[in-house]
């Protein structure tokens, strides 16, 4: 998974950056199709600004944003929204395969 972390009006500190990054790292326990993760570090009106937006097969892309005091809860925000929009998409991709085919054959005699 390849990862980006972009600053807008203000420097990362390595911190920051390792802290994305090992967020990042725990998207693939959720959906192994994501390919790439790019999170954008904004300070502005004295409030730090979070997106994070992660691409997976086909096409499919998820969008984090969130606006807080504290650069860190800002993060893990975006990380809960962004985990919840994969969850949704795992169960929605799930549940369209239909039943597994032991299921099928196992009601059959």
């Amino acid at each position: 998974m390849n990862i980006a972390i972009d600053a807008r009006h203000m420097d990362v500190t390595t911190a920051i950056r390792e802290y994305a990054e090992s967020k990042l790292g725990k998207l693939p326990r959720f959906y192994n199709g994501i390919q790439s993760a790019e999170v954008i570090l904004d300070f502005e009106a004295e409030k730090a600004l979070v997106e994070v937006v992660v691409t997976a097969k086909r096409k499919a892309t998820f969008v984090g944003t969130d606006r807080n005091e504290d650069m860190y809860a800002a993060i893990d925000q975006c990380m809960h929204k962004v985990e919840q929009q994969i969850r949704r998409h795992k169960d929605r991709v799930r549940d369209h395969q239909g039943p597994p085919h032991e299921a099928m054959q196992g009601g059959q005699a």
